[in-house]
């Protein structure tokens, strides 16, 4: 999955840089107990979204499903974690290991985003 992610961090330090760099271009929501919160950024390690932090406990698990507009059609990519951040109208998750599944819809996302920027830039 590491393969997907394109080193973009300024950390050049191992001990801060992080696992995977954060995406924050795509069009994604994600839906926790019923409830849509927009996606601040994520990862193949986790996500943020913008919530009220008050509603969640930290180390608490969470089912989440996160829902991505492509070109042509909405993923719905469903997985679990746990609560491991919280700050004013804020909320990082870490997942739990990714599925093969859930690999396979992340990749789907980027390659439709990296096939989206390819063709904008050959009309610019």
């Amino acid at each position: 999955m590491e393969i997907m992610f394109t080193d973009v961090s300024n950390d050049h330090s191992d001990d801060t840089r992080r696992r995977s760099p954060r995406r924050v271009a795509d069009n994604c929501v994600s839906v926790i107990n019923g409830k849509a919160y927009p996606v601040h950024n994520w990862s193949d390690g986790g996500l943020m979204v913008q919530a009220d932090e008050r509603m969640f406990t930290m180390s608490s698990p969470v089912e989440i499903t996160m829902k991505f507009r492509l070109s042509d059609k909405i993923v719905d990519i469903p997985h679990r974690g746990r609560v491991v951040r919280k700050m004013r109208d804020r909320m990082a998750i870490q997942f739990e290991p990714l599925t093969r599944d859930v690999t396979h819809k992340f990749k789907q996302v980027i390659d439709d985003y990296v096939t989206r920027e390819f063709a904008e830039s050959q009309f610019a």
